[in-house]
C-alpha cells in the first residue's frame, strides 16, 4: 500500500512539473499570433553605443552581455545586415548596442565616454519613414528564442509575398516587448561606418574585376574584328582599323547599372519596385505593441516609391 501511495506522489509531481513547463512555455510566448503589418515605425531617431563584429550571428549574445554590463537600464539593439540563410556565418554582419537617447533627448557625456571605454562606439540613426514590422512578448529568456524562430519567417514572408526591399532587420528590446523592424526606404542610413566602409570596398573590387573583364572582352572584339576587316576589305587599312574601334564593347555600361546593395544583403529577399501604396497599411491601436508606441497610420502621408542570439545578460541562463 505504501509503494502504491509512493508512487502515486511520483506521478503527481511528475505531471505537475509537466504543467509548470507548459505554463511557461505559453507564458513565453508559445501561441502568440505574429502580426506582420507597414507603416509608421514604432520608433524615432536614436543613438546608440554600439559594437559592429562579421561573424555567426550566435556570437551576438556576448555583446549584448557586454552592453548589459555597462548600463542595464538601457534597451538593446541589433541590426542584422545579412541573411543566414544565404550568406556563410563567418560572412555574417551585425552590429550589437544600447540605445543612449530616443527622439529629441541627447546622450551624456557620461554615459558616451563610459560606453567608449569598453570599445563601443557611438552612432546616430535616423526616424525611418515606413518599415514592415512586428512585434513579440519579451516575459522570459526562453521567448527570445521563440521570437527568433517565429517572427523572421514571417518577416520573410511578408516581404517576398509583395516583393519589397525591407532591410536591414533591427530588433529592439524595449520593456517587455521585443520589436522587429525592417526600414522601407533610405536604408543607408541605417548602415554604421564600418559596415559602409566593408560595402564601399566590395563595390570597389567589384569595379576592377569588371573593368578587367572588359578590357578582356575589348581585347578579344577588336582582334576578331580587325582580322574580318582586313580579309573583306584588303585595299583600306584604314578603313578597317576604324570600324574595328567603333564597334561597341560589350559590358560597358555595368558600372554605370551596378546595384548599390550588397549580394548578401537582406535586400534580396524582395524587389524594389513595389510602391507604399500596394501595402496594408495598418493603424495602431490593435492592441499589439504598447500603448503610444505605434502611431496612427491613418494620418500619415503615403509615399511612391536576416537567426540571431541576443541579450545573453538579460535572458541569464541562455
Amino acid at each position: 500500500m505504501t509503494d502504491w501511495v509512493l508512487l502515486g506522489l511520483i506521478a503527481a509531481l511528475v505531471v505537475l512539473l509537466l504543467l509548470t513547463v507548459f505554463g511557461f512555455v505559453v507564458y513565453s510566448g508559445l501561441f502568440t499570433e505574429v502580426v506582420v503589418s507597414a507603416g509608421s515605425p514604432p520608433v524615432g531617431n536614436m543613438t546608440l553605443a554600439y559594437k559592429f563584429r562579421v561573424g555567426p550571428y550566435g556570437e551576438s549574445g556576448q555583446l549584448f552581455t557586454d552592453g548589459c554590463s555597462i548600463s542595464s537600464k538601457l534597451c538593446s539593439i541589433g541590426v542584422y545586415y545579412d541573411n543566414p540563410h544565404t550568406v556563410s556565418p563567418e560572412k555574417c554582419r551585425f552590429a550589437i548596442g544600447r540605445i543612449l537617447s530616443e527622439g529629441d533627448a541627447k546622450p551624456s557625456e557620461e554615459q558616451i565616454k563610459r560606453f567608449q571605454k569598453y570599445g563601443f562606439k557611438i552612432f546616430s540613426f535616423p526616424a525611418p519613414s515606413h518599415v514592415v514590422m512586428a512585434t513579440f512578448p519579451f516575459t522570459t529568456p526562453l521567448s527570445i528564442h521563440l521570437a527568433v524562430n517565429r517572427v523572421h519567417p514571417a518577416l520573410d514572408t511578408y516581404i517576398k509575398e509583395r516583393k519589397l526591399c525591407a532591410h536591414p532587420r533591427i530588433e529592439i528590446y524595449k520593456q517587455d516587448r521585443i520589436y522587429f523592424v525592417c526600414p522601407l526606404a533610405r536604408q543607408g542610413d541605417f548602415y554604421v561606418p564600418e559596415m559602409k566602409e566593408l560595402e564601399r570596398k566590395s563595390r570597389a573590387a567589384a569595379a576592377v574585376a569588371e573593368d578587367a573583364q572588359t578590357d578582356i572582352t575589348g581585347v578579344d572584339t577588336m582582334s576578331e574584328t580587325s582580322s574580318i576587316s582586313v580579309e573583306a576589305t584588303t585595299d583600306s587599312r584604314d578603313t578597317s582599323v576604324a570600324t574595328s574601334i567603333l564597334l561597341p564593347l560589350p559590358g560597358s555600361r555595368g558600372r554605370e547599372e551596378a546595384d548599390t546593395r550588397s549580394e548578401h544583403s537582406y535586400s534580396e529577399s524582395g524587389a524594389s519596385g513595389s510602391s507604399f501604396e500596394e501595402l496594408d497599411l495598418e493603424a495602431a491601436g490593435d492592441g499589439e505593441g504598447a500603448p503610444g508606441l505605434l502611431p496612427d497610420a491613418g494620418s500619415q502621408e503615403v509615399t511612391d516609391k536576416w537567426t540571431k542570439e541576443p541579450i545573453a545578460a538579460e535572458r541569464g541562463e541562455e
